[in-house]
Order: structure tokens, then C-alpha cells, then sequence
């Protein structure tokens, strides 16, 4: 009776054992006996074009995030400039808000959850600002005259040397960052591996270390990131170090560990591009700016909305 009690047991457990592998019928390795992802998707190479990319005003030459919000999407420049501007798809400017009581260090990135607007003051090119920090306007008071506007500041938990490095070298250049839940996810530049770091920290006001999760070898410079309305995908946006654009997008993952799941890399047909910020309002159609880049004689390259479709890849996200 033991024995086939012990049969029993072991039969009924064997049946409900998850079987681990690629879910994505999109992936080149799909295995349709899988029914726990593994993050192990491979995709063959993609290019997406845009649908349209519209000149903006030289007014955000250095545009340098995006959200979509309140049915505009809004823009800052990462330097001085202390303006955020609301603009339709067209690319015209309809609104500005300009938060006077701060200062514009480096503004890489904007982002937002239900209840606040967050602008990214940690570009840090040298990697020894020990003043990181991010703004949190509430979204009630975003449209006001009064902007209500306060503070998180945090450090990175692996950065020990605060020595001025070369230009554009160092691991701790943060530019993209998304909120899921009640925290702050972090996607750094890593110039020398080609690499982010995602760090994650509260994104309630007051002193904070962004605590190292993990790295996503995204063979590229990450310079953006959105949520998608389900809040259970990212993409991020980014270029090589020749300025050939993409879209990363990462789906699929647990409990936000996003190499547990799904690592897409989409190229854009933009070559020579600097995209810098992205946005989406329905997780279909995209929007994304690049900076300006200008030298003279040979290269004049204005600032841009663009608009791409991914809805093949993210309609099931």
C-alpha cells in the first residue's frame, strides 16, 4: 500500500512539473512543450522604420526623454534649460512648464507612475557626481503654476571611486530609469562592455542607495526607457557607439529580474541617430527623439520625433 501510495505521489508531482524553455512563438527557438519561460528566447535580426520623423523646435535641439501624458508627450533638454514641453505628435510645442526652483545639472531622462512625473538628474559622463538625485512632481500640480516638487537622492551600492574619469568610460552613467510598483529601476551605460546595470531603488523622497540587480548584456549605450500600459513589459531605447539606434524590449520576466525573461533587440532604420527618449501611450505605436548632432562642415543632423510600429512584437505583452 506504501509503495503504490509512494507511485501516486510521485506521479501526480511529476505532472504538474513545469517544463522550462522559450514561450515566445516569435523566437527562433520556441518550444511549444514549454510551460515555464526561461528567458533562453533567440530572435533572428530585426530593422523597423519609422512610420514618420518630424523636425522639432530648436528650442529642445538636446531633447533627451519622453512620456506620454495629460494626451501630450513631454520633452526636456538635458542641460541648463529647466522647461518641460508638452508637444501634440506633430512635434509642436502646445505647452511648457517651467520649474523655476531647481536647477538642470544633466536631466537625462522623464518618467512617471499614476500619481507623479520624475525627472532623472544623474547623467553623469565623468562618473564622480556624488549629487544624484531625481525629481518627483506631483501630477496634480504639474499643469500649475506651482509645480509641488521634491527630492530622492541615493548612490550606487558598487561605486567606490569617485575619482573625474575620461569622458564617456566610466559604469555608473545612468540615463534610463521606469517605475514599477514602489520602486525605481535604473538602466546605466556601461561604455567599455556594452552592458546596463540595473539598480533598483524606493521612489519615495529622502536618501537612498540604488542597489545593484543585475546586467543585461545589451550590446549598446541605454539611453531610455517606457512601460507599457500593462506594466509587465519595458523597452528601452539606445544606440551603438556608431550611432545606429534600437529598441530593446524585455517581457516576460519575474518578479522584476528582467533577465528572467525575454531580450528582444529591434534596429531602427535610422542611421547616425542619437535617440534619446521614448514613450507609448497604448504599447503599439512608439514614439522616440534624438538629439540634435551637429559638425560642421560634414554632419547637420536636426532633433526629431519619430514614430515607429511594434505592435507585432508587443501585442501580446
Amino acid at each position: 500500500m506504501k509503495t503504490i501510495l509512494l507511485f501516486l505521489l510521485l506521479t501526480t508531482a511529476f505532472s504538474h512539473a513545469q517544463i522550462q524553455g522559450c514561450t515566445d512563438a516569435l523566437a527562433k527557438n520556441f518550444d511549444a512543450n514549454a510551460t515555464e519561460n526561461n528567458g533562453s528566447c533567440i530572435y533572428k535580426n530585426t530593422k523597423v522604420k519609422p512610420l514618420s520623423s518630424i523636425k522639432l523646435s530648436d528650442s529642445i535641439s538636446e531633447t533627451s526623454g519622453l512620456i506620454a501624458f495629460n494626451h501630450l508627450l513631454w520633452t526636456q533638454n538635458d542641460d541648463h534649460d529647466t522647461t518641460i514641453y508638452g508637444l501634440n505628435t506633430n512635434g509642436e510645442i502646445q505647452k511648457k512648464i517651467n520649474l523655476k526652483a531647481v536647477k538642470n545639472y544633466d536631466w537625462e531622462e522623464i518618467a512617471q507612475d499614476s500619481s507623479y512625473v520624475y525627472i532623472n538628474d544623474f547623467g553623469n559622463n565623468f562618473g564622480n557626481r556624488k549629487d544624484l538625485k531625481i525629481l518627483r512632481i506631483e501630477k496634480k500640480s504639474f499643469l500649475s503654476n506651482t509645480p509641488i516638487i521634491d527630492t530622492l537622492h541615493f548612490s550606487y551600492s558598487n561605486q567606490n571611486n569617485f575619482e573625474r574619469q575620461k569622458i564617456n568610460t566610466t559604469d555608473f552613467d545612468g540615463e534610463a530609469f521606469v517605475i514599477l510598483q514602489d520602486s525605481i529601476y535604473i538602466f546605466t551605460k556601461q561604455w567599455h562592455s556594452k552592458k546596463t546595470s540595473v539598480y533598483v531603488l524606493p521612489k519615495t523622497p529622502g536618501n537612498h542607495i540604488a542597489q545593484f540587480k543585475e546586467n543585461i548584456n545589451v550590446k549598446g549605450l541605454i539611453t531610455g526607457a517606457t512601460v507599457l500600459p500593462s506594466n509587465k513589459s519595458v523597452v528601452l531605447c539606445g544606440y551603438s557607439k556608431k550611432l545606429k539606434p534600437f529598441v530593446y524590449l524585455l517581457y516576460d520576466f519575474k518578479n522584476n529580474d528582467f533577465s528572467t525573461g525575454n531580450k528582444r533587440k529591434i534596429k531602427l532604420k535610422l542611421p547616425f541617430h542619437q535617440i534619446e527618449g521614448i514613450a507609448t501611450r497604448d504599447g503599439h505605436l512608439f514614439y522616440l527623439t534624438n538629439e540634435a548632432i551637429i559638425r560642421k562642415p560634414l554632419i547637420n543632423l536636426p532633433q526629431q520625433l519619430h514614430t515607429i510600429d511594434l505592435s507585432n512584437y508587443t501585442k501580446m505583452r
